[in-house]
């Protein structure tokens, strides 16, 4: 397999595939192996075309930790800023002959055309609102791990749908492992028209998905990517659409809550829950690791 670019490429064995590769590999680090050979001679580059702390440092640790070598190029120092069209950018990271592209681009479609015009095998970091494979994968990962099972269970997904490329990815990968999807959100935050995201309801009622739900997905407000106000002040989504105590109280006592990051606190999930008992945010940052190594595994092997 070339690249990973969508949810949608990669049926339920397939991602199983993937998810049993990030186990052994989590298995054995946690029993104290820090180094692996599997990348060892291999370079990967990190052009990021946008702002990123958990999934440019995850999936660069991921390959260093395989023995690869890593180059990471920021949007500020990329030559996008100089006028560079997405074209020349391909052909230039194509002479760079690297064995593995992660690119993360603020427009939806750019790893395609990346990865029609390089060799090397192109990972999908973030593509504008379009898809977060990566992200899609370990969450799933991160849910099979604490509740056993996907089928069955009913996962809300809840903010910025809107803009979100989680919402795309996670609720497309969800329906391949049978749950059932609840978007929540402001009317002014769903999307007009639905295709390419897999949702069995949608409400804009929070205390409905929260009293349902066995897994509540929060999402970031993206304010750098509305170019007008979706709501009148952050303090009234918070009163609307945050997770708060009372909140809390409406969920069943072993629902999960998670968050792809950064979580803004006091906006999506008061501060206080953040990290809770029912929280399990950590384990999605430490299973991203293990996941995304095993994504550069699975593409070298198949």
């Amino acid at each position: 397999m070339k690249d990973l670019l969508s949810v949608k490429q990669l049926n339920k064995q397939q991602v199983m595939d993937i998810f049993n590769i990030a186990k052994d590999y989590k298995t054995r680090y946690k029993a104290g192996e820090r180094k692996f050979t599997d990348l060892k001679g291999y370079s990967i580059l990190l052009p990021f075309f946008e702002n990123s702390t958990r999934t440019r440092t995850s999936f660069e640790l991921a390959g260093k930790i395989l023995g690869a070598d890593t180059i990471n190029i920021s949007a500020s120092a990329s030559s996008v800023k100089k006028g560079e069209t997405l074209y020349d950018t391909a052909k230039t990271l194509e002479a760079l002959n690297t064995d593995f592209i992660v690119i993360r681009h603020y427009m939806s479609g750019a790893p395609f055309l990346i990865a029609k015009e390089v060799k090397s095998h192109v990972i999908n970091a973030g593509d504008g609102t379009n898809e977060h494979p990566s992200q899609a994968f370990l969450d799933a990962f991160t849910i099979l791990e604490k509740k056993g099972k996907i089928e069955g269970l009913k996962i809300a997904i809840i903010g910025d749908i809107l803009h979100s490329r989680v919402a795309r990815s996670d609720s497309i990968l969800f329906k391949k492992f049978g749950a059932t999807v609840i978007f929540c959100a402001p009317i002014t935050m769903l999307p007009r028209h639905t295709e390419g995201l897999t949702a069995d309801y949608i409400t804009t009622n929070i205390e409905e998905a929260l009293s349902e739900c066995d897994v509540a997905i929060f999402l970031r407000i993206q304010l750098e990517r509305q170019e007008k106000p979706y709501f009148s002040t952050l303090n009234e989504y918070s009163a609307k659409y945050g997770l708060n105590k009372e909140r809390l109280k409406i969920m069943k006592k072993d629902a999960l809550i998670m968050h792809p990051g950064p979580v803004n606190r006091g906006v999506e999930i008061q501060s206080e829950i953040v990290y809770s008992n029912q929280s399990i945010i950590l384990d999605q940052v430490e299973n991203g690791l293990f996941v995304r190594m095993a994504i550069y595994k699975y593409l070298l092997n198949v």
